[in-house]
């Protein structure tokens, strides 16, 4: 693919694209757990990784070129699917919908599905695929908005206010949700604000908060602009779950 040709993805606030200011917190949000599974994986680790819901296909970039496994990345979406394979030369993308996952059973050693449970309508069938996906002795790992914290006042079960939502979770029910797929020893880890960006945010205030604020009608200026584009995968940590994480991750093995 020649410079220039790569199709661009527009911003719709489904999903998070690298390389704008703006957009630059999402993403590197997101892309600290990319960071945290490839970190977390045996270095004797071998076979396939299957990610579902790729997106722009930074993740799968990632996983790639940290891990140097295959991995097959499976998105809904055709311009993305596009786009990521233009963008990530040699990076097998497939289309395929995630209700009715095209993978043969036991197919591959750790499946990733991040930021993508929330969208769907039936997540009990989606887990259940990918459950089947998996190796015995295989990980499936998944990471979701905390509910309690990206929606609060949201019940379990109520339309989240994000309109690309379709339900958002809490610990309890990732937990139930990873064991009924058939999953066992099944943990759950919270992402939150390290250090540096949590006294950024004493002194400053919410950095969420003022992202709303901006897009609601507030504007953006040039601070807020500048703080937003600073910020990095080491300003997230990610620590045993809680209430008060951004987002959880829960990670489970096939038996």
């Amino acid at each position: 693919m020649e410079p220039g040709l790569v199709t661009p993805l527009t911003l719709t606030g489904e999903r998070t694209i690298p390389g704008i200011d703006r957009e630059n917190y999402w993403f590197r949000r997101h892309e600290a757990v990319y960071e945290w599974v490839a970190q977390t994986q045996s270095p004797d680790a071998t076979g396939v990784i299957l990610e579902a819901g790729s997106g722009e296909g930074y993740g799968a970039a990632l996983l790639r070129s940290r891990l140097r496994r295959p991995i097959v990345a499976l998105d809904y979406d055709d311009t993305a699917c596009h786009h990521a394979g233009a963008e990530y030369p040699g990076l097998p993308v497939v289309r395929a919908n995630l209700a009715l996952l095209p993978i043969a059973a036991q197919s591959a050693s750790l499946v990733v599905s991040l930021q993508v449970i929330e969208h769907l309508w039936d997540v009990r069938s989606f887990l259940t695929q990918l459950h089947a996906a998996v190796v015995p002795g295989g990980r499936i790992v998944i990471s979701t908005p905390n509910r309690l914290t990206f929606s609060p006042g949201v019940a379990r079960g109520e339309k989240p206010l994000n309109p690309f939502h379709v339900e958002e979770f809490d610990r309890e029910q990732l937990l139930e949700l990873l064991h009924d797929a058939g999953c066992v020893d099944v943990q759950v880890f919270g992402l939150v604000h390290a250090d540096a960006l949590a006294h950024d945010e004493r002194a400053n205030g919410s950095i969420v908060d003022a992202q709303i604020a901006a897009i609601m009608g507030a504007g953006w200026n040039d601070e807020l602009t500048e703080r937003v584009a600073a910020v990095t995968t080491s300003d997230f940590a990610i620590v045993a779950a809680d209430d008060e994480c951004l987002d959880l991750i829960v990670v489970g093995v096939r038996e």
